[in-house]
């Protein structure tokens, strides 16, 4: 499969300053057409994007030039959620460029297209019509996200500048329109370092203004004591500044409890959800809901109701 990937070795010098993605003096009159072209337009539910699950679809939105921060704790399931997302965008034929920093690129793109098939591939081996049809659902991935969907070629450490200069260089040279950045920790390298915390989510906010592109931002919440405590936008580990810069705040929390009950032989809590996505901050809408999901594990993905299937992506990109 040969999808477009991003190769580390590109020279992003050009895009070192933070200046670089043009921030513009305009017109007050081009403010005023802009204003006057809102009136009777549809309210802001119905603009931006919206998450995969149909449930979502009401209470929360993302937008273009907006830093969205999905937060939770190691383990929790928080790439397979964001690789959900960049299907989506794909199906809606948005360029999307995943940096997956904790992941080799071959291990993002496995996951992707187990959540594309919506089964584990492993169970069509052996099978001959099985393994005919399944090279036919991964033609029809190649065949959707080829010249969309492009994976950046690094794992480890980078620098923040490095990280910014990727983000510019994307939206400029590549018109990406939705950046997945995987994850802060890898960008900043000192845990307690929070003035560079907040000063490199405060030029990645400004990447995304000044380009228009949507960014997702993975970060980590601190340890806590009770696993079965939901975390909280104060959790979210590193400076406080974080939370206070992005336009939005996703929560991740893995029901844990859930999980050791049920490999006790447990009930009381099957009716309870495996995941909570808790927004904390909702900078366009301002409505904080949250949703409880299930995890399909052939699919590796997420579900909306228990008895829901996985998504079928082919069926749903146009």
């Amino acid at each position: 499969m040969s999808l477009y990937v991003i190769p580390d070795e590109i020279d992003f010098s050009a895009y070192m300053q933070e200046t670089a993605g043009g921030r513009k003096v305009r017109d007050v009159g081009d403010y005023l057409r802009e204003m006057l072209d809102e009136i009777g337009k549809p309210q802001a539910a119905a603009t931006g994007w919206a998450l995969p699950w149909d449930k979502t679809r009401e209470t929360f939105r993302y937008h273009p030039g907006e830093v969205t921060l999905w937060a939770g704790s190691n383990g929790t399931g928080k790439s397979l959620l964001t690789g959900q997302i960049a299907l989506d965008m794909v199906c809606r034929r948005e360029p999307v460029v995943i940096a997956s920093l904790e992941m080799l690129p071959r291990r993002t793109l496995n996951r992707m297209v187990q959540q594309w098939i919506g089964s584990d591939p492993a169970s069509y081996h052996g099978i001959p019509k099985a393994e005919n049809l399944l090279r036919e659902l991964i033609r029809d991935f190649k065949g959707q996200a080829e010249g969309l969907l492009k994976i950046y070629d690094q794992v480890g450490q980078i620098s923040a500048d490095e990280a910014l200069a990727m983000a510019r260089y994307c939206a400029d040279k590549l018109g990406t329109k939705h950046l997945v950045l995987d994850s802060l920790m890898k960008c900043v390298r000192g845990t307690d370092d929070y003035n560079a915390q907040k000063d490199f989510v405060n030029a990645l906010c400004s990447v995304g203004k000044d380009t228009g592109m949507s960014i997702h931002l993975v970060a980590h919440t601190k340890k806590l004591a009770d696993e079965g405590k939901r975390p909280n936008k104060y959790d979210v580990s590193g400076s406080s500044a974080i939370t206070d810069l992005v336009d939005n705040v996703m929560l991740f929390w893995r029901n844990k409890p859930k999980e050791a009950e049920r490999r006790q032989g447990g009930e009381k809590l099957r009716d309870e959800p495996d995941a909570v996505l808790m927004c904390c901050k909702q900078r366009e809408l301002g409505e904080e809901p949250e949703f409880g999901l299930w995890y399909h594990k052939d699919s590796q993905s997420y579900i909306e109701h228990p008895k829901s299937d996985p998504i079928r992506w082919v069926e749903r990109c146009v």
